[in-house]
């Protein structure tokens, strides 16, 4: 899994970079698969395309959270242009899997969860993480409900009914858990659990 901090300072917000270490890795590891976790380009869908030219198999994109708590969350964010990235980075290389995180804890409704799990599926992702937000400084939101085992458990039913070709839930995961497991069952090389 490849990934970075957002590269706002660089023009093409590090496009190019992602492109270069993903044919590096094809080149001198054949056989690797490479998932690369992407920020939004700020909706340059040039860069996107940059990436998706080096055929990543599995390109991320974290929507993070629900509609309505996304602007708290990701202030420089927008809730639309990353489902727009998504279906953007399947149109631009349609044999790639999509990928996409949910974290869970924020105050959303189980209701605008669902809603977000639908609106992933209308752009075309394929993959999902669902975790629980953990505060990780006392700068940062603080937890509003800790999710329980068998809530996770039912987001997962939920979002391999809504057609996801993977989903991993549950409170520690993050959106490289078990990524190559998660592949293979797009891909439907292996069967899903």
């Amino acid at each position: 899994v490849l990934t970075s901090v957002d590269r706002d300072d660089l023009p093409d917000g590090g496009a190019f970079i992602f492109k270069q270490c993903i044919n590096l890795i094809h080149k001198n590891s054949p056989g690797c698969k490479v998932e690369v976790l992407i920020p939004d380009f700020q909706g340059d869908w040039d860069d996107v395309k940059t990436v998706m030219d080096a055929d990543p198999e599995t390109l991320n994109h974290n929507i993070e959270t629900v509609e309505r708590v996304f602007k708290s969350v990701r202030a420089k964010g927008d809730y639309r242009l990353s489902l727009d990235l998504l279906l953007k980075a399947k149109e631009l290389n349609s044999y790639s899997v999509t990928k996409s995180g949910l974290m869970v804890g924020l105050g959303e409704t189980w209701d605008e969860i669902i809603n977000t799990l639908k609106d992933l599926r209308t752009s075309d992702c394929d993959l999902l993480t669902i975790g629980q937000y953990i505060k990780p400084t006392p700068k940062h939101a603080d937890v509003i409900k800790w999710y329980t085992p068998e809530e996770f458990i039912e987001l997962r039913s939920i979002a391999m009914d809504l057609g996801f070709k993977g989903a991993v839930s549950g409170p520690l995961v993050r959106s490289s858990y078990k990524a190559d497991e998660q592949y293979y069952q797009a891909k439907k090389l292996i069967p899903i659990n």
